[in-house]
């Protein structure tokens, strides 16, 4: 059963700074994509950054310039630097993978940054 555990989330003030790790508890070479979502109280979840198994990256627009997503297939983690955080990147954060071989989709349980003055 693969595990995705998040970490990193927590109060920060608007102009900050925080990554945020997502630690697999297998290999990440198994997975075509992995990605971070965010979802803010009252709002869907949405999409914030990808990165295929090739090392391709995609970026919300409501982030580009400010995250970035990146991976250490030794450490089987993946990483989201966020710069320049706004009171609208408020939001629990989550990882999500995609298995190469069966497709499934995992999630980790999420990790929550707080934007505020």
């Amino acid at each position: 059963q693969v595990q995705l555990v998040e970490s990193g989330g927590g109060l920060v003030q608007p102009g900050g700074s925080l990554r945020l790790s997502c630690a697999a508890s297998g290999s990440i070479f198994y997975f075509v994509a992995m990605g971070w979502y965010r979802q803010a109280q009252g709002k869907e979840r949405e999409l914030v950054a990808v990165v295929s198994g090739g090392g391709g990256t995609n970026y919300a627009d409501s982030v580009k310039g400010r995250f970035t997503i990146s991976r250490d297939v030794a450490k089987n983690t993946v990483y989201l630097q966020m710069n320049s955080l706004k009171l609208e990147d408020t939001a629990v954060y989550f990882c999500t993978a995609k298995h190469r071989f069966s497709g499934m989709d995992y999630w980790g349980k999420g990790t929550l940054v707080t934007v505020s003055a």
